[in-house]
């Protein structure tokens, strides 16, 4: 079968290997689709993400949908959960298994991903999805997962205001859930020109972000300010704006990577603001959630793609999600 190894740098190269086999919690999923994640470009810019390091040829892909090909459940589409915690730890048994010490992921550190033809993966991680879900729209239920968490850390009720800060396609299914959760005005910042198009399609009032953006939405609420505001840039820039331009006594949720591996803001703003700062980490078991959500209409993931590409021509496919010429770009093994 084909696989997709990064051995350094954006070193990326295509190898024949053996199909593999299945242990008895498993099952051969033939991967069909696969997001690329901004934390694959890290893993593909830099070899490593935070304090991950590239020390072996990786598979990446965590974004994935596919079908099964063993068992009893043979010729089944299935959206694949990449986390597979030990659910024995103490996170896992205070109910975050997204904090496991013992977590296998998909394409980080020792565990191989999804950019390959097919793979074994543990049952339990493998989710139906209706056959008006498109294969693209499988592998969305990932980014939709984390989206959820992001939101469920929010807390947001019904009539709230909402500041999203960045609208890649994690900030773009964040608005969407705002709306769905009842915030009745969205706000977003963004930098690039097709990326503020599509905020505004989801109903958001966009703000480019240039150095002015927490101002601006300062002014549009009055000088009050959004009642949660949550960054999807992972940028320093988009924490800064958001800590400004939440109201006192309301809540930050931070969801985008840093490249640099941190996050400054001005510490006096937030202190006398009382803010409430919480980070988001991947999700919680979200994805009957995300099918929900998407096979009822109430989330578009579809337009949120907008280029596909073959294994082969996965080379292309980082160089124009790394350019963020598009919003969510996917890889049909």
């Amino acid at each position: 079968m084909k696989v997709l190894r990064l051995h350094g740098p954006r070193d990326l190269r295509l190898h024949d290997e053996p199909e593999p086999a299945a242990k008895p919690d498993e099952q051969i999923v033939r991967v069909t689709a696969v997001g690329i994640c901004g934390s694959d470009l890290h893993w593909f810019a830099e070899s490593g993400i935070g304090d991950a390091r590239l020390n072996r040829p990786l598979v990446l892909g965590h974004e994935f949908a596919g079908v099964i090909e063993s068992g009893p459940r043979r010729g089944q589409r299935v959206a694949v959960d990449p986390a597979v915690p030990c659910e024995h730890c103490e996170y896992c048994q205070d109910g975050h298994p997204n904090l496991c010490a013992n977590i296998h992921f998909a394409g980080h550190g020792v565990d191989d991903g999804a950019l390959r033809e097919c793979m074994a993966w543990p049952e339990r991680n493998l989710y139906p999805i209706p056959d008006a879900l498109t294969d693209a729209d499988g592998a969305m239920l990932e980014p939709l997962g984390v989206a959820i968490h992001a939101i469920d850390l929010a807390h947001i009720r019904p009539g709230m205001t909402v500041g999203v800060f960045g609208c890649g396609p994690i900030g773009l299914l964040i608005l969407q859930l705002a709306r769905a959760a009842g915030a009745t005005r969205l706000y977003a910042t963004e930098a690039l020109p097709h990326r503020i198009e599509a905020a505004r399609a989801f109903g958001a009032r966009v703000f480019p972000a240039n150095g002015e953006e927490a101002k601006a939405i300062l002014s549009e609420t009055g000088k009050r300010g959004v009642d949660v505001a949550i960054e999807a840039a992972g940028v320093n820039e988009a924490v800064e704006a958001a800590i400004s331009a939440v109201k006192p006594g309301g809540t930050v949720v931070l969801v985008g990577i840093p490249s640099e591996d941190s996050t400054t803001f001005t510490a006096s703003v937030a202190r006398r603001k009382g803010l409430t700062i919480r980070l988001s980490r991947r999700m919680k078991r979200t994805y009957p959630r995300a099918i929900a959500l998407v096979g009822q209409g109430m989330v578009d993931v579809r337009s949120i793609v907008t280029a596909q590409f073959p294994l082969a021509e996965a080379g292309q496919a980082f160089a124009l999600a790394q350019k963020r010429e598009g919003l969510k770009i996917v890889i049909t093994p």
